[in-house]
C-alpha cells in the first residue's frame, strides 16, 4: 500500500480514545502521521485514558511511537503556535485530516473560519484546497447551533461522522465500540483494515 500523509486532531471532547485508536490503526498501516492536540484534550487524555503524556511535542511522539511499536520516523507532533508545521500551509498538503473528537468549540471555529490555533488553521487549509476533512463530533444533545454548523461544513464537502458506535456486531468490549468509528474513518480514507465485522457478512 502507497504511504500516504495524515493529520490528526484531537480537542478537548469526550472521546479522546476514538482519536488515539486511529492514531494507532494509521501508524502500525505504516502511514505518515502529523498529530495535533488540544491542551483540552491533553486534560481529558489523562482523564479517560490511562496515558500520561509528556509536555514536549517530540517526547510525545516519542511515547506514542513505543506504545505502538512503530518507526518514530511516521510521527510528527506540533503544538498549538507552532505555525511552521508543515499542515499550516497548502503548499504542504496532507492528503487527509481527521478532527477526532471534535469538540463544538473546534467545530464552530472551523465553520467561520477563524484559524486561531493550528488546529484549526490546517482545518482551513484543507477547506481552501478542497481536501478531504472528516470531523468525528461526540456531544448529546446537539443544539441547533451545532447542527447548523455541521450542514454548513457538510455543504463544503466535510464528512461529518459522529461518535455513535453501532451494535449490529455485539460488541464485548470497549474497544470494539469505538472501532466501529474508527473502522468508518478507516474506510474514507482509503485504508484497509479488519477492525469490524462488516454488514452482511
Amino acid at each position: 500500500m502507497k504511504q500516504k500523509s495524515f493529520t490528526i486532531a484531537i480537542t478537548g471532547a469526550s472521546g479522546v480514545q476514538y482519536g488515539i485508536r486511529l492514531l494507532q490503526c494509521l501508524l502500525q498501516a505504516k502511514q505518515r502521521v502529523y498529530l495535533l492536540i488540544s491542551d483540552p484534550a491533553k486534560v481529558v487524555i489523562a482523564t479517560e485514558t490511562q496515558f500520561k503524556l509528556p509536555s514536549d511535542s517530540s517526547a510525545i511522539a516519542q511515547f506514542f511511537c513505543r506504545e505502538f511499536s512503530v518507526n518514530e520516523s511516521l510521527l510528527s507532533v506540533f503544538n498549538k503556535n507552532q505555525w511552521m508545521a508543515p499542515v499550516a500551509s497548502g503548499s504542504n498538503p496532507t492528503d487527509a485530516m481527521i478532527i477526532c473528537p471534535c469538540s463544538t468549540g473546534t467545530l464552530s471555529a472551523i465553520s467561520v473560519g477563524s484559524s486561531r490555533s493550528l488546529i484549526e488553521r490546517a482545518a482551513d487549509v484543507m477547506l481552501k484546497e478542497g481536501r478531504k476533512l472528516i470531523l468525528v463530533p461526540r456531544e448529546a444533545p446537539y443544539s441547533s447551533i451545532h447542527l447548523e454548523n455541521m450542514l454548513k461544513l457538510s455543504k463544503l464537502g466535510v464528512s461529518i461522522i459522529p461518535a455513535s458506535p453501532a451494535f449490529y456486531h455485539r460488541p464485548e468490549t470497549i474497544t470494539q465500540l469505538i472501532d466501529t468509528i474508527v473502522a468508518r474513518i478507516l474506510d474514507h480514507l482509503a485504508i484497509p483494515h479488519n477492525l469490524v465485522q462488516r454488514w452482511g457478512e
